[in-house]
């Protein structure tokens, strides 16, 4: 009897969790937090000879960012950051100063699928991405509202 109760409050505790669905925002970059440092000018300079130099990227024409140093350098010149919460994450330049990306606010949401995987991207001017990943399913909550301001984005995840 006390296995059966056992199973039964299990079964209902499966059931409230898949049932609540997270809400979430586009996170606040001001109190985003790196979670690596950028690369130094030697290291950029020591990993541009090794990528740019394998002979399997030349002959699959991979080697766009290999023509100048400064293009190899602006697309590996980054650090991960993560939102405050550690829900959504990103790369961002190490060439923009953390003041500037801290004040940058979102220009949009939007739910990407991707196999058995969902991101829901948020998108910030200069290029920057934060997405949150999951195995759940994600949908807009108000698309007009979210496409009018994205500060009115929020999208439910479960």
């Amino acid at each position: 009897m006390n296995l059966r109760s056992l199973a039964l409050a299990l079964f209902a505790a499966t059931l409230s969790l898949s049932a609540s669905a997270a809400q979430l925002a586009c996170p606040e970059l001001a109190a985003a937090v790196q979670v690596n440092a950028c690369p130094s000018e030697e290291e950029l300079k020591f990993t541009y000879n090794g990528y740019c130099s394998d002979n399997a990227k030349a002959y699959a024409n991979q080697t766009d960012s290999c023509v100048r140093f400064e293009d190899y350098r602006q697309m590996k010149n980054t650090a991960r950051w993560e939102s405050k919460d550690g829900e959504f994450d990103g790369y961002v330049s190490c060439d923009l100063p953390a003041d500037k990306f801290k004040a940058l606010k979102a220009t949009s949401m939007t739910v990407v699928a991707q196999g058995k995987l969902t991101k829901l991207v948020c998108t910030y001017p200069s290029g920057i991405n934060f997405t949150y990943r999951t195995k759940g399913v994600c949908k807009l909550l108000d698309e007009k509202a979210c496409a009018a301001d994205a500060a009115n984005c929020k999208a439910s995840c479960g």
